[in-house]
């Protein structure tokens, strides 16, 4: 569904991708691990057509994406910021609906609530929390809503950035599961950026590891433990020494 062959690009002097190839199949969860650093942020706005290549494809179905109607294509993609990302000022139903309310095909306000209630509900956030302000939430809670609002307009395609970063480990186990089930129950195609190897495990049918600006090492997750890979293996269990090399 989504592939990228020899891509490139460099920001002045950092060359930041340097042939990353990549195929993601339709309806399978694809998580990029790697460094800070390294470009997997790169990679993702790369396919969102927010950054353009140097050289290079991405295509979607075969098209390129830096083609076509830019709001037929973004509409087919859902993004779970890694912040959170929810606008201060709009109460909890009005950040999931966000989508749902612009554009030519804009719902109801009264009919796009009914959808931000229902979406809330699927990521175990009870209807009263809908009329709060973010501010009023935990960073669990922000995240779910989060999450919610990334499923809202039933996209095709759903980008998951960090989606653990400031969770505490009970509640990183639970986003991870939440996110693995709705991938599931919604057949979406998935592609996740992360450090967190719990979510790596919990999310991932394929792994993709990016360093140097290439993806060194894919495969599915099963294989990722027994991959001679040495910047694989360093990554994976944490190790000082390898040559994944560490700024001390």
């Amino acid at each position: 569904m989504i592939e990228l062959r020899d891509v490139h690009k460099r920001f002045g002097e950092n060359r930041v991708l340097q042939g990353a190839n990549l195929s993601i199949a339709k309806g399978t969860s694809m998580v990029i691990i790697g460094g800070s650093g390294t470009g997997k942020s790169v990679l993702l706005k790369s396919i969102l057509g927010l950054v353009r290549p140097d050289s290079g494809t991405i295509t979607l179905d075969g098209q390129d994406v830096t083609k076509g109607d830019r709001d037929t294509f973004l509409a087919r993609f859902g993004m779970l910021f890694q912040g959170g990302a929810l606008f201060d000022s709009l109460r909890v139903w009005e950040n999931v609906a966000f989508r749902l309310v612009r554009g030519a095909k804009a719902l109801p306000k009264a009919q796009a609530r009914e959808v931000a209630v229902e979406k809330l509900r699927r990521v175990g956030l009870k209807p009263e929390t809908a009329d709060l302000f973010p501010a009023e939430l935990s960073g669990g809670m922000q995240k779910r809503v989060g999450l919610a609002r990334a499923i809202a307009a039933e996209p095709e395609i759903i980008f998951f950035d960090e989606p653990t970063t400031g969770l505490d480990p009970i509640m990183s186990g639970v986003i991870n599961e939440l996110i693995r089930e709705i991938v599931v129950e919604m057949g979406a195609t998935a592609m996740t950026i992360t450090h967190d190897m719990s979510s790596v495990r919990a999310i991932a049918d394929n792994v993709a590891m990016l360093h140097g600006g290439v993806i060194r090492w894919t495969g599915p997750v099963s294989e990722m433990d027994a991959t001679p890979d040495p910047y694989v293996q360093q990554f994976i269990h944490g190790r000082a020494d390898g040559p994944i090399e560490s700024v001390r």
